[in-house]
């Protein structure tokens, strides 16, 4: 039965990655650039020693700033808990391009209908859930964009990040004890976290961001009793979190 509900909860996180990997493409297909700084027309009705440089009328740069920022969060994975939280993160961008951002996040959450549900059939539900995080990343910004709508144009840059994380997480192994406990058990890891959102301009200083952020971790090994047949059975596999997240960033 341990099993079945863990099988359940990896299909679940396979669904969730389909879905991420959805969101990116529809990312990336409306954040399409028709011309950077350094596009070059050539026309050949004019001199042919003339060319015409387009510019993309970059607005907004980041190069040389420090930004801070916190974003509300919702996690989007996890078969058996719904979580929420937030997170504060602070960057500097050595160009337009590349640049480095620190991040802590805190989420906090309880059992969904679907493990009340399994605890209705007798049975329990084992599930994992972040308490906090603390990473490091490397940011890349290659597509800047600008919409026009509503006779008003905005402005915004679509980022990347990778790096590494520290997480502390929660499980409820100790209901599975003899001695059944609600009391969640932690455990902490060291993994890859990786973020992939947008940054909209309000103006010079402020700027909206719609973020998705994703930890991988191998957490400690944790020994919880089978509750068919009393065997100890160590749950070690690899951890998934992916987190939607809506905020505010402030560039001095």
């Amino acid at each position: 039965m341990l099993d079945f509900y863990k099988q359940s909860s990896l299909t679940s996180e396979v669904n969730m990655l389909k879905k991420v990997f959805l969101l990116i493409c529809i990312f990336l297909i409306s954040s399409v650039v028709v011309a950077s700084e350094k596009s070059v027309y050539e026309f050949s009705w004019l001199d042919k020693d003339k060319e015409i440089y387009v510019l993309q009328n970059r607005k907004f740069r980041k190069v040389g700033k420090v930004y801070i920022g916190a974003d509300a969060v919702k996690t989007i994975s996890g078969a058996f808990v719904d979580a929420y939280g937030g997170n504060v993160r602070g960057g500097y961008f050595f160009s337009e391009d590349w640049g480095v951002e620190g991040i802590f996040g805190k989420s906090t959450g309880d059992k969904n209908d679907t493990a009340k549900g399994v605890e209705d059939q007798q049975s329990k539900a084992f599930y994992r859930k972040v308490d906090t995080y603390i990473g490091a990343m490397a940011m890349w910004s290659p597509f800047y964009s600008k919409i026009n709508t509503f006779n008003k144009v905005f402005y915004y840059d679509w980022m990347f990040g990778l790096g590494v994380a520290s997480v502390k997480m929660l499980d409820n192994r100790s209901e599975f004890a003899s001695t059944a406990s609600d009391t969640l058990t932690s455990s902490n890891g060291i993994g890859a976290i990786w973020n992939t959102g947008l940054r909209v301009y309000i103006n010079e200083s402020w700027s909206l961001r719609i973020d998705i952020t994703g930890l991988h971790v191998k957490p400690e090994d944790s020994d919880i009793e089978d509750p068919d047949n009393g065997n100890s059975v160590t749950t070690s596999s690899l951890f998934s979190n992916y987190d939607l997240g809506f905020g505010l960033n402030y560039a001095f």
